[in-house]
């Protein structure tokens, strides 16, 4: 399974315990996965759609908890794309309805569709985060962490979205807006934001998968630049050398290695026996010791003497 379905498996199973946060966390999913029917005799329906079991044993048994109501449970295949399950949780036309979808914010007093997040939903922090864990739970995705860090959710309503970024900026969460075809998608990106919400929403076991992962990475990421700048320096190391080694065979085939002074003979000799070794190596090898510096000091005044000899035309 995916990192995304493992965290909603564990969110579906965690239970809010006070009845407001059942029904703010109901009203969230409510939200994202409710559709309202009405009859030609204006009584209104409800159906919550999941493909999850655990999600719509939830709602079944905040249903009963909250409002004493009777549901009906349906389960279909999908032909489609993934071929999975999908539940249908029902209520059916009767006076109950209109007062669950009352309370979960989605209509007002009047009957009428109601825009945006009830404030008596999530007046308390325990409720937030309740809401915000079923309107994941309803909407919600989270790519692994193995991959590039990504998490949305799913909103088919631009106020919505607005107010959804407004409840996870309370938690200095920088959530985002997009725009995907007829989808308002709300998402955040950095890896310590989507840990700090997996948090508040209770997915501890995501949570620490999440960190695990993370800490690899650096680690492997880390690792890998120090390798590579390594190799670039042995590169340019090896490099160098191999010029280096070039312009003494040329003043050795010319003028020869005895016309130079001693101290540049040294050095010269010492690099054509140790072709692979450092400048500072070459320097710690030298009686007396010289350092790094001096060591290049004498190397670039050999390079200069080659560089005369090729003007010359003597090789």
């Amino acid at each position: 399974m995916s990192f995304s379905v493992d965290t909603k498996n564990e969110l579906a199973r965690v239970m809010a315990k006070k009845p407001c946060c059942q029904l703010a966390e109901l009203a969230g999913i409510i939200k994202m996965d409710g559709l309202i029917q009405i009859s030609g005799r204006h009584e209104m329906a409800l159906q919550l759609i999941t493909e999850n079991a655990a999600v719509a044993r939830k709602i079944i048994t905040y249903l009963k908890n909250l409002f004493g109501v009777h549901t009906d449970t349906l389960m279909k295949k999908n032909f489609r794309l993934k071929k999975n399950n999908i539940y249908v949780v029902r209520m059916l036309p009767r006076p109950e309805v209109s007062h669950v979808l009352r309370s979960a914010g989605l209509i007002d007093e009047n009957g009428y569709l109601s825009e945006g997040v009830k404030p008596e939903l999530i007046r308390k922090d325990c409720c937030r985060r309740a809401y915000l864990r079923g309107v994941f739970l309803g909407g919600g995705s989270v790519s692994s962490p193995e991959g590039d860090y990504h998490l949305e959710i799913l909103v088919n309503d631009e106020n919505f979205a607005g107010e959804l970024c407004n409840l996870m900026q309370r938690y200095d969460l920088m959530a985002r807006i997009n725009k995907r075809k007829n989808w308002d998608v709300v998402y955040l990106k950095g890896s310590e934001e989507i840990i700090r919400l997996l948090n508040l929403m209770g997915a501890y076991t995501a949570l620490l998968n999440f960190e695990n992962v993370r800490i690899y990475k650096d680690v492997r990421n880390q690792v890998n630049r120090l390798v590579n700048c390594e190799t670039a320096n042995l590169n340019k190391t090896v490099n160098a050398a191999v010029k280096q080694v070039e312009d003494i065979k040329i003043i050795e085939e010319t003028i020869g290695l005895s016309k130079l002074p001693g101290n540049l003979r040294s050095i010269a000799e010492m690099r054509m026996n140790y072709p692979d070794i450092s400048l500072k190596e070459l320097g710690e090898m030298l009686q007396p010791q010289i350092g790094k510096s001096g060591v290049n000091h004498r190397i670039r005044r050999i390079q200069r003497i080659a560089d005369k000899i090729r003007e010359k035309g003597q090789v």
